[in-house]
């Protein structure tokens, strides 16, 4: 009996260690935050100014995003121009209710810029942001995303709820993306991908609206 009740939570244990793994990580110090919108946007800022880092979240923290900190208003976190690895344990990023509509992230690889965003056990809800053009949780534009043991969940924008992949290459392991809308009938309430790649490895896209993923077919393993 011991042995049988031992067995999810080993389970479990290895599937982590398997997105910890996939994850790409960056030399340097390890860099812990505190669980607050200020603790957390400074030092994304930082990791960008540096060319990229690796970010501990406080662990069982629910980081609540009042407010935009990117340039452009758009998204709740600053602009994810390096590679950043955000690694949590039961770690939420939520957008507060009643602020401003925003998504969670982007992450811009254009131009001279170099974009990735490496979520480990880590929950984006930007709960209901409908005036967002496109990504209601994260907007990949021409860089790179990996999630392992991380969730998409409740987001909302015009297209792609969930993700919005453009030009990009978006990975997600382990992972699930649920419960995410898109407010236009070409769909893709959980994914949208315009151009590049998305791929899921053991990753349910399930219960979003008016479908999961868009254009139908686009991305694989992705049933509608």
């Amino acid at each position: 009996m011991r042995a049988t009740r031992r067995l999810p939570a080993l389970l479990g244990a290895m599937a982590l260690a398997a997105g910890l793994a996939l994850v790409p990580g960056r030399a340097g110090a390890v860099q812990f935050v505190g669980c607050s919108e200020d603790a957390l946007a400074d030092a994304i800022e930082t990791a960008n100014t540096a060319g990229g880092d690796g970010l501990f979240l406080s662990p069982f923290c629910t980081c609540t995003l009042t407010q935009a900190h990117s340039a452009d208003g758009a998204s709740g976190l600053p602009d994810i121009t390096a590679p950043i690895t955000l690694r949590g344990s039961v770690t939420d990023i939520v957008r507060a209710p009643g602020s401003p509509e925003f998504r969670i992230a982007k992450v811009d690889g254009t131009g001279t810029k170099n974009g990735e965003l490496h979520l480990v056990t880590v929950t984006f809800r930007g709960r209901d942001a409908p005036g967002i053009e496109a990504g209601g949780a994260i907007a990949n534009v021409a860089g790179e995303v990996t999630l392992a043991s991380s969730t998409l969940r409740d987001n909302r924008a015009r297209v792609g709820g969930g993700l919005y992949n453009d030009t990009g290459t978006s990975t997600l392991n382990g992972s699930v993306v649920v419960g995410n809308t898109a407010t236009d009938p070409v769909g893709g309430g959980g994914i949208y991908e315009l151009s590049g790649s998305v791929n899921l490895v053991g990753t349910p896209v399930r219960d979003n609206a008016p479908n999961s993923c868009a254009p139908a077919g686009s991305v694989p393993f992705c049933s509608g």
